[in-house]
């Protein structure tokens, strides 16, 4: 992706993202933003799951999609994907919301927007981080083979049109959010169904 960095879109959006955190409190701390890519490298790259943008309250977010630090509150949607993962696997929760043990196993925790405002969801949208994440999931896609996308949510799921499903897994439900979660993330069984295809394809499983 080094050679996005050198595009004017991405520029601009240096330029806006530097700005923000000079003069607003923006999530997550500038120097995590990119936590998804250090945890999970492209080689190991197994899943991804893709999310809009960070949390926006204090001390949640460290830049992957749904993952909160230790000792954080589980935020409704990541209680609905213990919930999920406890009902299709018979894991009870963990005790901690941090999900860099997924993304060391090569689960790729991508938010379409890798930054915001505190208490303002959705600020930082349409200021490029789309177009660079878009990249990202097209490398992934055209690079890699047999890789699981899980795609939770409209939003999530318009991003299929990026992906070459002859060769990759794509899973899809509604979001885990309150609003959703019950009209289909709930009994989507997509943590077992990932981990069949991938032992379908001689790749180790991940321990969810």
């Amino acid at each position: 992706m080094k050679s996005e960095f050198e595009q004017p879109y991405f520029k601009e959006l240096k330029a806006y993202v530097d700005e923000q955190y000079v003069n607003h409190v923006c999530y997550p701390p500038k120097e995590e933003i990119f936590n998804a890519f250090r945890r999970c490298d492209f080689d190991s790259t197994r899943v991804v799951i893709i999310g809009q943008d960070p949390y926006h309250g204090k001390g949640q977010a460290h830049g992957l999609c749904f993952s909160v630090n230790d000792g954080v509150k589980f935020p409704p949607s990541l209680q609905n994907i213990f919930k999920e993962i406890q009902s299709d696997l018979h894991i009870p929760p963990p005790e901690s919301g941090n999900l860099n043990r997924w993304a060391e196993q090569g689960v790729l925790l991508l938010n379409a927007v890798l930054s915001v405002r505190e208490s303002e969801p959705g600020s930082h949208q349409k200021r490029g981080w789309e177009t660079f994440t878009d990249k990202v999931i097209q490398m992934v896609s055209e690079e890699k083979e047999h890789v699981v996308f899980l795609l939770w949510g409209a939003f999530a799921i318009s991003k299929s049109a990026l992906i070459d499903q002859n060769k990759h897994l794509v899973l899809t439900s509604t979001h885990p959010s309150p609003f959703s979660a019950h009209k289909g993330f709930l009994g989507c069984g997509h943590f077992s169904k990932t981990n069949l295809y991938l032992q379908s394809k001689k790749l180790e499983p991940i321990k969810w």
